[in-house]
């Protein structure tokens, strides 16, 4: 347990508590604070600044409303803490007492809950800081200053003045243009040309799992730096056509990655060596993903529904190859997202007669939306979101207008990387709704 980040907050928060909450208390009041008011801002104020750089370490981020929410909190944390305390020891002779005494502690549970739910989607309660020991150790120092400055009235005054400029500045901007990414963004379609490249968040701070990497280095780079993912667990290539891997390598520029993961197929030879090497050089695991796989992170599970069948001969227009993609059914908390690489007619009518379960709240439109797709397919997915991954001005005519006019057709909201650049899908309270970054 020691070597546990809950309990190394527990302790060094209890520290706090125990050491500098009284003093601070004793300070506040000696300067005509009342005291309920001085206890109330000391002790949040000093557990604050005692856990921050274990939080700052362990999240690669800060809060910067974390106080005022413990000044809300605190009146309910004694009777919340005491009735649970109470329904512990009475239910140990007498469950449904023990029940009884729980649910006393249900109001002030609620309330917790709301302030937390409440304080996180302020526009910037949390800012960007470097993760790990360094991060930890940084965030330690400036702590300590902050603290000693407080000691001296006009480092006080000029803190001060500091802190009301960035409220007067960073939040209101922050609540007129929103920056990017948008806060609890689950799925990304980035504007990587004509191609495909998405990233899916894990629910870890920093974490996503990439499908497939756009036709060239550097614009897949770009996107992940923008959302911030500095460990990716898993990149999938749906398929090895040069623009689903063309950006593989800058996936790894300063990046940690667990393993890549590819479908059946070998074609074209050249690009399975090309991944081959890739992974070799960086140390990393290749797998292969057959259907009926389920892989689990905490806010995202992906199921691998295809492909069912793979040629192993390279045709000239690559519509095998295209047939072959890995198809993924992603849970996520905006609900159900269908991944399908580029599969075409074959492949579509393929999925419909195996009876898998397609029907999603957002589907990545197949083959940058082409002509080949099957009404039937799109109708049986019914989703109320579809995201063309798509370059500017390509010379195959993606996305075509009837496939455009089908989606809609069936309900569907279209957004393309091509008009609206990277696209974001984040939760919403009817469903999955879409941020556009722009070009």
């Amino acid at each position: 347990m020691a070597v546990s980040f809950g309990f190394a907050l527990s302790v060094i928060a209890t520290a706090g508590l125990v050491l500098l909450a009284p003093r601070w208390a004793e300070v506040l009041q000696h300067r005509g604070v009342p005291a309920g008011v001085a206890e109330g801002l000391a002790v949040p104020a000093a557990a604050f600044v005692v856990t921050a750089p274990v939080v700052a370490g362990m999240a690669g981020q800060l809060s910067v409303v974390s106080v005022a929410a413990n000044v809300l909190a605190a009146p309910v944390v004694a009777s919340a803490t005491v009735f649970g305390v109470l329904a512990t020891l009475v239910a140990v002779v007498w469950p449904s007492g023990g029940e009884v005494v729980a649910r006393l502690a249900g109001p002030e549970a609620g309330w917790l809950i709301v302030v937390a739910r409440r304080a996180s989607a302020v526009p910037g309660a949390v800012l960007p800081w470097p993760g790990g020991w360094w991060g930890g150790f940084l965030a330690l120092v400036v702590a300590t200053a902050v603290v000693l400055a407080l000691r001296r009235r006009g480092l006080r005054v000029l803190l001060a003045l500091i802190l009301v400029g960035g409220l007067l500045i960073v939040v209101p901007g922050k609540v007129i243009a929103p920056g990017w990414p948008p806060a609890r963004w689950t799925v990304v379609a980035c504007d990587v040309g004509q191609g495909d490249a998405l990233a899916l968040a894990t629910g870890e701070p920093g974490r996503a799992i990439v499908v497939d990497t756009g036709p060239e280095p550097g614009p897949v780079d770009r996107c992940l730096d923008r959302l911030g993912v500095e460990r990716v667990p898993l990149v999938v290539l749906s398929h090895l056509h040069a623009d689903h891997i063309g950006g593989l390598a800058s996936v790894f520029e300063g990046r940690t990655v667990g393993a890549v993961a590819v479908g059946p197929g070998r074609q074209p030879d050249w690009a399975w060596r090309q991944v081959g090497q890739i992974a070799a050089r960086h140390g990393v695991p290749l797998l292969e993903l057959e259907p009926g796989r389920r892989l689990e992170w905490p806010a995202l599970t992906l199921e691998v529904l295809g492909p069912g069948y793979v040629s192993e001969e390279e045709d000239d227009d690559g519509t095998q190859i295209n047939n072959g993609s890995v198809v993924l059914r992603a849970a996520t908390p905006a609900g159900r997202v269908l991944l399908t690489g580029d599969v075409e007619l074959a492949a579509q009518a393929d999925l419909l007669a195996s009876g898998a379960d397609v029907r999603a709240d957002v589907i990545k439109v197949p083959h940058h939306g082409s002509r080949f797709s099957l009404p039937q397919f799109l109708a049986a997915v019914s989703a109320r979101l579809a995201l063309v991954s798509v370059g500017s001005g390509n010379r195959y005519g993606h996305p075509n207008r009837t496939t455009l006019d089908t989606l809609t057709a069936d309900g569907a909201l279209v957004a393309r990387t091509d008009t609206d650049g990277d696209t974001a899908v984040i939760p919403d309270q009817s469903g999955p709704a879409v941020v556009r970054r722009g070009k």
